[in-house]
């Protein structure tokens, strides 16, 4: 069990029967009553995020996640296969459990899963990854000064806006955590 005063970004915790980690976290004293903690937490399994505060002092019970690398193999119907890296162990995942993360997802592209008390709760992937464009339309000048951009579609049919000098068959690098191109290859 730990108090209010040892919230740290990071730290997974146990709110109302449901597993959330503290993304951020401070300290309020109002001017008349008890300090108060204000948090944001995001929910280990669904990923949405909620702000909370909590009465300074208050009690929660710690959570354990575990990390174990995989390589994501193929896509069957609406399911994701990965290999453990260390065992060989295959597991099929449900698109549902990996929401947004699946328009990053290519063969052999090596991901973090993350369990819960033994139980998969998500992946991570690597913050930047290389993707090929698969489809890219002309770039149109039109009448703005900078930042001249068009949609492409990646491999994985992901939509990304890029410079106009990219074209189909080129390497880019995209951040996973905001969908935006970072740089050619």
């Amino acid at each position: 069990m730990i108090s209010t005063s040892d919230f740290k970004n990071g730290l997974n915790i146990l709110v109302d029967g449901n597993p959330y980690q503290i993304t951020w976290f401070q300290n309020h004293k109002p001017g008349k009553g008890g300090a108060i903690m204000r948090v944001k937490l995001r929910h280990l399994k669904k990923g949405c995020t909620i702000d909370r505060t909590f009465k300074s002092g208050e009690k929660f019970e710690t959570l354990s996640v575990t990390r174990h690398k995989k390589h994501f193999l193929y896509k069957k119907g609406i399911n994701f296969n990965f290999m453990d890296m260390n065992t060989y162990e295959q597991i099929s995942v449900p698109s549902e459990l990996l929401g947004d993360k699946i328009n990053y997802l290519k063969e052999n592209l090596e991901v973090e899963a993350i369990y819960l008390e033994n139980e998969l709760i998500s992946i991570d992937l690597p913050i930047i990854i290389e993707m090929t464009v698969a489809e890219a339309g002309p770039g149109i000048k039109g009448d703005s000064v900078s930042n001249l951009t068009k949609m492409v579609k990646l491999e994985t049919g992901t939509d990304v806006r890029v410079p106009l000098f990219i074209k189909e068959g080129d390497k880019i690098k995209v951040d996973t955590k905001t969908g935006e191109y970072v740089e050619r290859v």
